[in-house]
Parts: structure tokens; sequence; C-alpha cells
């Protein structure tokens, strides 16, 4: 398993699709939006993207904490955007990123099962701040998960 970094971010713009919805909602089949989200991004977005845009996925606007709601935006930090699309800025700051390596999506869903896990130990020096966090894509088979933090 690949290790966790400590990385200082600075602000970027994300322009993208957004839905609103919550964990509980994610992991049922009949009320999940974030999976829609994204074949919606592949479909209309995706195709239009200039050459070096990198593709992120925004969690964002979160209400309280991983059991609230929160803003998903599904974007790119180069895009043209239409009408239907919102912006939403990458905070600057201090972010632990946990690599993925493996096929997706399933290794994504696995890294976040470990993101939970490791902020539910309480002998870690950081707490999740709940300002912005994002998945980078750096290749069909790579991403890196970025987790908002402020440290004890």
């Amino acid at each position: 398993m690949p290790n966790i970094q400590k990385v200082d971010i600075e602000s970027k713009l994300i322009k993208g699709l957004q839905v609103r919805t919550k964990n509980a909602d994610e992991m049922n089949p009949n009320t999940q939006k974030i999976a829609p989200l994204w074949g919606r991004f592949f479909q209309e977005v995706l195709p239009t993207l200039a050459e070096g845009s990198t593709v992120y996925g925004v969690y964002h606007n979160y209400a309280s904490d991983a059991q609230g709601e929160y803003d998903v935006t599904v974007g790119a930090d180069v895009v043209e955007r239409t009408g239907e699309m919102k912006e939403v800025i990458l905070q600057e700051g201090r972010y632990l990123m946990f690599p993925v390596k493996g096929e997706l999506p399933q290794a994504i869903m696995d890294t976040w099962q470990r993101v939970w896990a490791y902020f539910d130990d309480p002998s870690v020096d950081e707490r999740r701040e709940y300002g912005t966090d994002f998945e980078k894509y750096i290749s069909k088979d790579e991403v890196e998960i970025y987790i908002g933090v402020n440290y004890l």
C-alpha cells in the first residue's frame, strides 16, 4: 500500500457538473448520485476537454461531517464552461494525499475506506477539515485522493 503524503496545495479553479448527496445515499444504487454524475461527465464533458487538462472529483460544501450532505463537482481545470456547469475552488492549505493504484472505480472506493479508517483512528495527528477534498485523476488506473486537514 503506497504511503500517505502531507502536501500543501495552492488554490485552483475547477469547472464541472455538480450534485448534492450524502454517503448513506451513495451506498444504495437507487439513491446514488455520484455514479450517474460521472456518467454524464464522461458523455458530455470529457470529449470536449482540452489537451493537458486534468480531471477532478471535488467534495465540498459539507453540512457537517462524513454523515452529512455535501456537494460533488466532477470537472476539470481546463474546460469550456457551459450553462449547467458550476465552479468550485480547491482551497489552499494542508492536505493528506492518499495514492490510488488499480482498477477504477473499485480502487477509489477501497481507498475511501482507508481514508475513513485513518481518520477514525484517535492516535493520528490530523483531523479532517471538511472544507475541500478532491480526487485528482492521473491515468486510467491511478488517482490521488486529497483530504483537507487540521493538525491537533
